[in-house]
């Protein structure tokens, strides 16, 4: 198991730090990037300002109800253009609404999970995410934008 790059998209501060407790705990290191809404995701992913010296992301774990742009538009920014199409993107959001979850299977999410309102749950969660990405999925290498 190699560490990969996961770029965390999440407004709530506290889910940030959960996820962020969480991923500490897990086995293989890996280099977390947070952003806090769709307009930084975009700019961290085309390497903008302020994100000049972003690498690009393994692994992506969108919120969906995001400020400025929400993840759906991301998720269909994302999955559209050629440079990022490749990075598997996990939709977590607190919606259970049918809706939310037809709407991001049809923008191409590789999965959609509802997050736990529990905090021993979430973490658990947060641990299962990333043991299926880092430990039994093969993940395509993004070495665009030079990373």
């Amino acid at each position: 198991m190699s560490p990969i790059h996961i770029l965390l998209v999440e407004d709530n501060e506290g889910d940030i730090v959960l996820t962020l407790e969480a991923l500490k705990d897990v086995k293989t290191p890996n280099k977390i990037s947070v952003v806090r809404n769709g307009e930084e995701a975009i700019q961290f992913l085309d390497r903008t300002v302020p994100f000049t010296e972003a690498s690009a992301p393994d692994l992506i774990l969108l919120d969906i109800y995001l400020p400025l742009i929400d993840g759906k538009e991301v998720l269909k920014y994302v999955k559209t253009h050629s440079d990022h199409k490749i990075i598997p993107v996990v939709m977590l959001s607190s919606s259970v609404a049918s809706n939310d979850i037809l709407e991001s299977y049809q923008g191409h999410a590789n999965c959609y999970i509802s997050k736990p309102t529990e905090t021993d749950q979430y973490f658990d969660m947060v641990k299962k995410v990333e043991n299926f990405w880092v430990s039994i999925v093969d993940l395509p290498k993004t070495n665009h934008h030079g990373s």
